[in-house]
């Protein structure tokens, strides 16, 4: 199974994929926004392109687990992506997502500069990777 892993941004769209098998996430890309619906019609073509069966969308909460602006544009996000496609998509608590991100990009020995090129994907992946998690524990 193919699941898709979104971290929405408001400049930057981070995307990663899993292995066929639906194990592994791997980064995918970085959609840099433009507009509104150039961000749906690429994502529409990279579901069609992966054979996508499922979406994870971090949900970026505060600190304390209360909704906040961003919180609530991820929402409408979701809201709009689903009036597109009948895909489950599954919402994943992604307060520092971008931080442990970061970290393993830095740990993996990646200069600074570059960083910020593949910072969104890396945070998609950890998004996938906490989904992936909590269904194995379901299992």
């Amino acid at each position: 199974m193919r699941i898709l892993g979104i971290d929405f941004g408001l400049k930057r769209v981070g995307l990663a994929i899993t292995d066929g098998l639906g194990m592994m996430a791997f980064p995918y890309k970085t959609i840099v926004r433009t507009t509104r619906d150039a961000l749906f019609a690429e994502l529409a073509d990279i579901l069609e392109k992966e054979r996508v069966e499922a979406i994870v969308l971090g949900l970026p909460l505060s600190m304390d687990g209360e909704e906040t602006l961003i919180t609530r544009q991820v929402l409408n996000f979701k809201a709009s992506l689903a009036r597109r496609t009948s895909l489950p998509i599954h919402l994943v608590d992604e307060r520092l997502s971008s931080v442990a991100a970061e970290e393993d990009l830095i740990e993996a020995g990646m200069k600074r500069g570059k960083i910020k090129k593949v910072l969104d994907q890396q945070a998609a992946v950890r998004i996938l990777e906490s989904h992936l998690s909590q269904e194995r524990r379901n299992a």
